[in-house]
């Protein structure tokens, strides 16, 4: 049974710092008092100073004695890091948005900001601790808390931990929840104080090394090496990327405890192999630590992942486990009191549940599937990814909404392949400069099982159901742990563990098979698909098998890229744009990811400027072409037969302009008439409305404009008389979309209304009984219109 007498300092500890991230000084420090005093308390009662307690009170009341401690000192942790934060002179900088000079003190690396615009240097995130901010009336406040700054000079991205600066631009509040205490728009390149330290200009040697060494690899696995090794996803393409989330397996791209394990455990082999004695073998294996930190730079998020990994590789050399679960609670105490900011941070629970994990759950599975005849070997590759998967599933699904069916399976798979990907990419890094040559053959070596890596993670994100729905945030996470640990006690009864395995195997044959079966998705003969990309539209009409005319992008490249990737979309022969709006410009790039887009079609209307650039640049880069469409242009391929029906004429002075001139357009697919109106609101449609006959806006399925707004013409909807409308909208979306009156007059017309909210991705298939309508491979209705 391992030791747990430490465990409760430290869970307090955490769980106080982490309610005081969201409190303030004074509410968190009273809290530390009033534990303060009931520790007090509890103790002289414990020690015969007031009363006798019993021998059973006696052993419980020290451990509630040691959470109250933990509770102590976490608060005061915590409460002397938030007056920094909360300083007086800085939050009023922060309040005024003042525009400032600061001082800062680089603590990572720079991070590009998702969804910047192709063509243009990303958005960089750095995070920074500030030294000196002097504000416009040219007040000095020195104060050392935590900054992020928001950069888009590409001066800032080459800057390394510890580095000095100076850096003008208008303070802003952060969102809360950790130690940042403003965030800096910066607004130019930074003044650098001299150069970084000699242990950051060698790191940054060796991972410039390991990118040269890469630079000849195919781009999936040469991107992906780096991160593996380092951490270092900024050549990572985002397919790659977007397939490693959906299948668990985006752990590997960051550099956590395993990555130090692995090292560290070859170094340990080889000594053990040459004989090499305890104290040898410990010194070795201490030089490797302290050398991986060096390469992959020492910054908070390494000296937490080195530290979950030395407690890992101690309890697998030393074989003690109840000495190595005191040692992890230690580790968390100390890490959290001397930096709060890690209660809240997402990485550091998944490093200590799965080192929680592989100490508590994985001796036992080992020893379990050992006692039933599975080698030695298999036994713990099967146990340790399983258990810490398992340990680490509730922060998961808290955060991503959803629990992965295939990320157990995903993780076994690729086992066999992380170490020697990674321990050939360390000997890439570590020769580059003296032997480039040298390096290039370890990275080619290690290219390989890289590839195994992309492949499981590329099929993996493909099998049907293999993220289910889950309640999100703190709730969702809640949930999923009671129900693992009640899981976990239960099955100690063999009937529960027999009952649990028959309903895993009755799940699994009720639910992936039957969509493996079944004709699946894309559906047999659908003529359009609606992508589920949040608060945007991406519209799919089929050329051919492989090839989709794509209407507008969504608001985010991996949302569409993934859709089109699930419909099995390999080329886009034309590309429409109805209008310039972040929502349906922001994913252009996932349009065009691995994917060759023969044609752009835009509107005549050059507004917003951002979303034009946008898309224009992506074309730009990829060699497209561009055309602004008038009405009346036409476009045949395949199945599809599509002409712009408006606007008539340029719409000023509207409610909305860009919405207003939005491209609507008349596609007929299969003989199927399709209505595709952009986000074109009352006005536009009332000019088509008096513009054309009434049987030219006639369809048998109407994409709704703008989300379903309000601001609609009865008059058009009547016109067009859908049999199926399609709505895209995003969930909980904070416009009122889509608008209750419009699907109710929508269905009074006759019409099955589906929503992506709710839906998810929606087709329309044509059959021999008319029109059908399925969500996700599931038919959810037929209508013959």
């Amino acid at each position: 049974m391992p030791d747990l007498r430490l465990a409760g300092l430290a869970v307090a500890a955490w769980l106080t710092a982490l309610a005081g991230l969201h409190l303030d000084v004074r509410r968190t420090l009273l809290v530390a008092a009033v534990a303060a005093g009931l520790a007090v308390l509890a103790a002289l009662h414990l020690l015969g100073v007031v009363g006798r307690p019993g021998r059973a009170a006696r052993r419980l009341g020290w451990i509630v004695v040691a959470v109250l401690i933990g509770v102590v000192c976490g608060g005061a942790a915590t409460s002397s890091r938030l007056a920094v934060r909360d300083a007086e002179p800085l939050r009023a900088l922060v309040e005024e948005r003042a525009q400032v000079t600061a001082e800062l003190v680089v603590r990572d690396d720079p991070r590009p900001v998702r969804g910047g615009i192709v063509g243009r240097p990303p958005t960089l995130l750095v995070r920074a601790k500030l030294v000196t901010v002097t504000g416009p009336a040219g007040q000095r406040v020195t104060a050392p808390a935590r900054v992020l700054v928001l950069a888009d000079d590409p001066a800032w991205q080459g800057l390394l931990p510890g580095q000095r600066l100076t850096a003008e631009g208008r303070l802003t509040a952060p969102r809360g929840g950790d130690l940042t205490g403003a965030v800096l728009l910066a607004a130019g390149p930074p003044d650098r104080h001299g150069g970084p330290s000699a242990l950051q200009q060698a790191a940054g040697r060796l991972r410039a090394g390991l990118q040269q060494a890469c630079a000849p690899l195919p781009d999936e696995p040469g991107g992906l090496l780096p991160g593996l090794v380092v951490g270092d996803t900024s050549q990572l393409p985002d397919a790659v990327e977007e397939d490693f989330r959906a299948t668990g397996m985006t752990h590997l791209n960051a550099v956590s405890g395993s990555n130090v394990a692995i090292i560290v455990g070859a170094v340990l082999l080889v000594a053990r192999w040459a004989r090499a004695g305890p104290a040898l073998a410990a010194v070795l294996c201490g030089l490797a630590l302290v050398g991986f930190v060096i390469l992959v730079r020492p910054s908070p998020s390494v000296v937490r992942a080195a530290t979950m990994g030395a407690i890992g590789l101690a309890a697998l050399a030393a074989g003690r486990p109840r000495a190595a679960v005191p040692a992890l609670a230690a580790a968390v105490a100390v890490l959290v009191l001397v930096d709060p900011d890690l209660a809240g941070d997402a990485g550091f629970a998944l490093s200590v549940l799965a080192t929680g994990g592989l100490l508590l759950l994985a001796p036992s599975w080992r020893d379990g599937l050992r006692r039933r005849g599975v080698p030695p070997g298999a036994a713990e590759a099967l146990a340790v990814p399983a258990a810490a998967q398992l340990a680490c599933s509730p922060v998961i699904a808290g955060l991503s909404g959803t629990i992965s069916l295939v990320a157990v399976p995903a993780n076994l798979l690729v086992v066999p392949a992380i170490a020697p990907a990674t321990v050939l990419g360390v000997v890439a890094a570590m020769v580059s400069p003296i032997w480039p040559f040298g390096a290039e053959v370890a990275a080619w070596l290690a290219h390989w099982p890289a590839w195994w890596l992309v492949l499981v993670a590329r099929y993996g994100a493909d099998v049907p159901l293999g993220n289910l729905p889950w309640p999100g945030g703190v709730t969702g996470a809640l949930l999923l742990a009671g129900l693992t640990v009640a899981l976990l006690v239960a099955a100690r009864r063999p009937v529960v563990r027999r009952l649990v395995a028959v309903c895993t195997v009755a799940v699994m044959l009720g639910t992936v098979p039957v969509r493996v079966i079944a004709p699946g998705w894309p559906p047999k003969g659908w003529v359009i698909a609606a992508c589920a990309v949040g608060q945007g539209d991406t519209v799919v009409l089929p050329v051919a098998p492989g090839r989709a005319v794509v209407v507008d992008a969504g608001p985010d490249p991996a949302a569409v890229d993934a859709c089109l990737r699930r419909l099995d979309v390999r080329r886009v022969p034309l590309l429409v744009i109805s209008h310039f709006h972040v929502d349906h410009t922001g994913g252009v790039a996932g349009v065009f990811r691995g994917r060759r887009v023969d044609l752009v079609v835009t509107p005549q209307w050059p507004e917003p400027a951002l979303g034009r650039e946008q898309v224009h640049a992506t074309a730009t880069v990829n060699g497209t072409g561009l055309v602004a469409a008038p009405a009346g242009w036409r476009y045949q391929a395949g199945a599809v037969d599509l002409v712009v029906l408006g606007p008539p004429y340029p719409m000023r002075g509207t409610r909305s302009d860009p919405n207003n001139n939005s491209l609507v357009l008349l596609a007929t697919v299969a003989g199927v008439r399709i209505m595709l109106t952009g986000d074109a609101e009352t006005e536009e449609q009332q000019a088509l409305r008096e513009h054309l006959p009434p049987h030219r806006l006639r369809a048998d399925v109407l994409k709704v404009a703008h989300h379903g707004s309000a601001y609609q013409d009865p008059a058009f909807l009547d016109a067009i008389r859908p049999a199926v409308a399609l709505v895209p909208v995003g969930a909980g979306n904070t416009y009122g979309h889509p608008n209750d009156a419009l699907l109710a007059r929508l269905a009074r017309g006759g019409a099955r209304v589906l929503r992506t909210d709710l839906d998810g991705d929606v087709a329309v298939v044509r059959g021999p009984a008319g029109l059908a309508v399925v969500s996700g491979g599931v038919d959810l209705s037929r209508t013959n219109p």
